[in-house]
């Protein structure tokens, strides 16, 4: 991508001459350029169609599946950065690739290593940004103490966090079908970043198991009455393996309780996160951590199916095999 022009020998083209009758086919020698100097960054982002993000992300990453979608970069004050960054999918295995996105100054590169420059839990994403105003220095520490360099990081957070909101209100839809791929970015940011997090509870979404999402504060008021415990703390339910936990789901279903999946690798760290960074009063409680009638703890007195007499029975015959370790057989109550 450098911006002189590399010539590697010739090629042969076909150039057309003529016009009419006269036109004729021609094959003619011409320099053969390999490098591109002005690729897709440096462009208009309105003279650009998705073939030529997709392209350019294939010429950069061959074997890799296409991206979700795109971020392009484009700013000159109070700093000037240009660059395009692609959100991968990332599925469940959340693989964490380091070295996916290039740092380039005037289109030289510079390094892939970018720990200071992107903030971490945005080097999930692939591309390549492109700053004179990133020293060429990268040494961690001088980078820590460059003030472009703070900008920079703040600028790229916001403008991914934006670029979700954007997608979330054009297409809710569509959205919440790339959520699985989608969770992982924002969480990790929710996780790794206080100023993402106040921006992502616009589009950060839980699911439950009957395959509904719903915004975190949405979420709230939808539970809020039925699973709101004797501490004023609300109470998700949640399972981390949907298949296996299907009795205790349907239990909890039938008794009038809502419960969400939260399979990812990174969920336990959210939830935790949910509990204790932010004002929605959230307590998260696994589906089979108790008996269905204890997951939301109110303070209900609860009247005996037994008689006194009853109770006296079961009572007594308990008592005799705890004291005397004998064996008591209990007959049917009447």
């Amino acid at each position: 991508f450098l911006p002189v022009p590399i010539q590697f020998g010739t090629r042969t083209e076909s150039v057309s001459t003529g016009e009419g009758e006269e036109a004729k086919t021609e094959q003619q020698e011409v320099p053969n350029i390999i490098n591109e100097t002005r690729p897709l960054w440096k462009k208009t982002p309105s003279d650009l169609k998705d073939e030529d993000y997709l392209a350019f992300y294939r010429s950069l990453y061959p074997m890799a599946p296409e991206p979700m979608f795109w971020i392009h970069l484009n700013i000159d004050y109070p700093f000037n950065l240009t660059g395009v960054l692609y959100f991968p999918k990332l599925g469940n295995a959340m693989e964490v690739t380091r070295n996916k996105i290039h740092l380039y100054c005037n289109q030289v590169f510079v390094t892939d290593d970018v720990r200071e420059i992107v903030p971490e839990w945005l080097q999930l994403l692939h591309g390549v940004i492109d700053s004179p105003d990133i020293p060429l220095n990268v040494s961690r520490s001088y980078l820590q103490s460059d003030t472009n360099v703070k900008k920079i990081s703040e600028y790229i957070a916001r403008k991914v966090a934006d670029k979700l909101h954007d997608l979330f209100k054009a297409d809710r839809p569509a959205y919440e079908q790339k959520w699985r791929d989608l969770g992982v970015f924002v969480k990790y940011g929710m996780i790794a970043d206080p100023k993402f997090q106040e921006r992502a509870m616009a589009f950060s979404l839980v699911e439950n198991t009957a395959g509904e999402f719903f915004l975190l504060n949405d979420y709230k008021e939808k539970i809020k009455t039925n699973q709101t415990d004797k501490h004023g703390k609300i109470v998700c339910i949640y399972t981390n393996d949907p298949a296996g936990h299907d009795a205790y789901i349907r239990s909890a279903v039938q008794r009038g309780y809502d419960v969400l999946k939260l399979d990812v690798v990174l969920d336990n760290h959210w939830i935790q996160q949910l509990e204790y960074k932010t004002e929605l009063g959230f307590v998260f409680v696994r589906v089979d951590s108790d008996t269905v009638d204890r997951l939301v703890q109110k303070d209900e007195q609860k009247e005996s199916v037994l008689s006194e007499k009853e109770i006296e029975t079961v009572k007594t015959s308990f008592e005799k095999v705890v004291t005397d370790g004998g064996r008591v057989e209990c007959q049917p109550l009447a």
